[in-house]
Parts: C-alpha cells; structure tokens; sequence
C-alpha cells in the first residue's frame, strides 16, 4: 500500500531556496533540481524504508535520503511519510535542530 507524502512548510522552503540560488544562473538547473527533489520525495510513498536512519538521532522513524549534496529528512507514521527537513550535507544537523526547536512532523497519526 502506498503511503501518503507530505512535506513541511518549513521543509519545502529549503529546495525552494536552493532553486532560487540556482536559478540565477540557469533557470534550466533549477527546474531539474526541483523534480529531482520532488521525485525522490514521491517515492517514498513506495520505498519509505529505503533511507537510512538518522545517525544523529536514535529514532528509526526518521530517516534520510540524499538529493545531490543534500538530505531529505523524513518521518514515517503507519499512513504518511512527513518531509521535515532538507539540509545541505555540510551543515551541521544537530545544531539546526536544536535552533530551530527540534522535530515537529505535523501528524495526527
């Protein structure tokens, strides 16, 4: 059964903003990093088991993909897969976290 796939408001802004630094030099690339994203978000409505669990925390619930040089993090639930975060690899997840007030998947389940 597929799950549903949803993203964060906060978790979209980032791929948004990644576009809108590259679309100032290729409107083109920007566009295709904006499907990859998405694509690899929509097939976690299959493959939500797929990425691996978040080493900095000790959750099997959140997990990671990578998009690029970028992790797409995620919180699954029996019937949706909650996009939370999208961080450059180089950053320093815990930090961010912690700055910005820890995981909040916006569910019901």
């Amino acid at each position: 059964m597929a799950l549903r796939v949803k993203w964060t408001e906060t978790a979209w802004a980032d791929p948004e903003s990644v576009a809108d630094y590259i679309a100032q030099d290729s409107p083109y690339y920007a566009a295709a990093f904006v499907r990859e994203t998405r694509d690899a978000a929509r097939s976690l409505a299959r493959l939500s088991k797929r990425g691996r669990t978040v080493p900095e925390f000790d959750n099997p619930t959140v997990r990671e993909i990578f998009v690029r040089d970028y992790r797409l993090i995620y919180h699954l639930t029996p019937r949706t897969v909650y996009v939370i975060g999208f961080i450059h690899g180089a950053r320093d997840l815990r930090s961010l976290w912690e700055r910005e007030g820890g995981l909040r998947p916006d569910n019901g389940e």
